[in-house]
């Protein structure tokens, strides 16, 4: 019975804890602009799009990177 009252009491502060950061962060204004954040946590994987080496074209030397004719 006791091990129950303290599960309730851990989940009720869980509980409360999570609603200040709410609204702390609705205080601090984190939530005007959604659609920012988005962009934000996709970044890494623009990144990985970016510095990825290009496909090599038909015709092209490996070696200089000039075309053959």
């Amino acid at each position: 019975m006791e091990l129950t009252w303290i599960a309730i009491i851990a989940s009720v502060c869980m509980g409360v804890g999570a609603v200040l950061v709410f609204v702390f962060a609705v205080k601090k204004d984190y939530f005007k602009n959604l659609e920012d954040a988005k962009y934000q946590m996709f970044w890494s994987d623009v990144e990985e799009l970016v510095e990825s080496p290009h496909k090599k074209k038909e015709g092209e030397d490996e070696e200089s990177g000039e075309t053959s004719d």
